[in-house]
């Protein structure tokens, strides 16, 4: 059995199941949301496998999910890629899989793919993740462009760290569009991406890379951008905010519906939250920073960003901090319809088709060097309307399949919030959370009960035993 430094029962803290378990001491009571258990062998290893259970967190996927403030979350199974410095004997990239890698200083790193039907529209994500800590410029990133056999660029996307001064997870899409005068005819593309850096930090940077194809539609279907739609900014949405923690990446990104959300973040942290939309639906968000102790200015300090079900950013907004609490909002958007890809701004085009869009928070490093390491109240306000409706219909299946349908399962995972205009007795997701827990009530009644009863039996067969005067 393993042995722990004098005065501790057990290994150092850690979360498990979005509990933080402490450092295992004798005689020290739990506060606030700290669990702290004592020594016992089984009873405390009975105790922490039901809990773990009555979250929907087994051990493993506990040791499994991203810790520290500026980890991320990347998609499970993903496959390890190492892309080349040429074309040549570049590695293919497969619709719907998801595909992990590395992008040294200054790099410049080539995949590639293969797409057997020009009909068909390709998406690439590239998400790239530099270490914590890790200096960088406003104006550093990652450059994706998407290229025929010719060396045709048919798409340049950039993603940049800004004006918060803080490393981040950050997404450039590159896209090779059917339907446009370049690149079109089936064969062999190019995917190249840039690392952008001014400065002297020559630390590798993790990828995530996500291709996605779209096939064409089964029948002719509008092809001009919707004329009118309405720009106004909605009343901002009311209510009793509810706790929820974001996730750390987008195969982790925690489902929210309309309501306001409350979640407590660290400098130099980034979480992800999911709306699914369906088509005819529209999404509008905000973010508050807390107030917070002190004196100064910090730029940047939070940001806000809006992804589309290929991780293509159709928004970002962020604030400047001088300790006093303090909202920002995402531009007025359209509801979702096939036909926004042909409008000309970037932020209507993202918003063309239905599924899972992306909200994403990051807390800039730099609000710790002036304010403190926090934690900090940050609270999200989401807001859905529009009448939905059935899509245009496609004549084949994407990859991955499902990707442009708010799934069953997404729409059921989706907690209503109080004042958030839905309604209703709440989720099947907090439903099942009641269940659980009254689940796991009963368990440990139960467990705790036979642990008394047969103490009570040995007390008993030890007094028996005991010689009598």
């Amino acid at each position: 059995m393993p042995r722990w430094p004098p005065g501790q029962d057990g290994p150092p803290g850690r979360d498990v199941g979005g509990v933080h378990v402490g450092r295992l001491r004798r005689g020290v009571r739990g506060h606030g949301r700290t669990a702290w258990i004592r020594r016992g062998g089984r009873p405390a290893a009975v105790l922490l496998a039901l809990g773990l259970c009555g979250t929907g967190l087994l051990p493993a996927a506990a040791a499994s999910a991203a810790t520290g403030p500026g980890a991320y979350a990347f998609a499970p199974g993903a496959r390890t890629v190492e892309g080349t410095a040429s074309a040549a004997g570049a590695p293919r990239l497969d619709p719907g899989r998801v595909y992990r890698g590395s992008l040294p200083a200054h790099g410049r790193l080539t995949y590639r793919l293969d797409l057997a039907d020009a009909t068909a529209t390709a998406y690439v994500p590239v998400t790239a993740v530099p270490p914590a800590h890790t200096e960088v410029t406003s104006t550093d990133g990652i450059r994706v462009s998407v290229r025929d056999a010719h060396g045709t660029a048919c798409s340049f996307a950039t993603a940049r760290f800004g004006a918060g001064l803080s490393p981040r997870p950050v997404t450039a899409l590159g896209k090779r569009e059917a339907g446009r005068a370049l690149c079109q005819g089936a064969g062999t593309y190019s995917v190249l991406v840039e690392r952008l850096d001014t400065g002297g930090a020559s630390t590798p940077w993790d990828l995530e890379l996500a291709p996605v194809t779209e096939p064409r539609l089964a029948s002719p279907g509008p092809s001009d951008a919707p004329r009118t739609w309405d720009s106004a900014s909605p009343e901002p949405i009311t209510g009793e905010a509810r706790e929820r923690a974001g996730g750390a990446g987008f195969t982790a990104a925690r489902a929210v519906g309309p309501g306001v959300w409350r979640t407590a973040l660290v400098p130099g942290r980034t979480v992800f939250y999911k709306v699914p939309l369906d088509w005819g639906r529209r999404l509008q968000a905000s973010a508050e920073l807390g107030g917070a102790p002190g004196h100064g200015y910090v730029g940047g300090a939070l940001d806000l960003s809006l992804y589309d079900p290929v991780r293509g950013l159709a928004d970002d907004v962020s604030l400047g901090y001088t300790g006093v609490r303090k909202p920002v909002a995402l531009a007025p958007l359209p509801p979702v319809e096939y036909a926004n890809r042909y409008a000309a701004p970037a932020a209507v085009g993202a918003l063309r088709f239905a599924g899972d869009y992306y909200l994403v928070l990051h807390l800039s490093e730099r609000l710790g060097d002036t304010f403190g390491q926090g934690p900090y109240e940050v609270t999200l306000r989401v807001r859905v309307d529009g009448r939905a409706h059935a899509g245009p219909g496609y004549a084949g299946r994407p990859r991955p399949a499902g990707v442009f349908t708010p799934t069953d399962q997404d729409e059921a995972a989706m907690p209503i919030a109080d004042g958030g205009g839905a309604g209703g007795g709440g989720s099947l997701e907090m439903k099942a959370v009641a269940a659980g827990g009254i689940g796991l009530g009963t368990a440990l009644l139960l467990v705790l009960g036979g642990w008394t009863l047969a103490a009570r039996r040995a007390q008993t067969r030890v007094s028996a035993q005991k010689p009598t005067a």
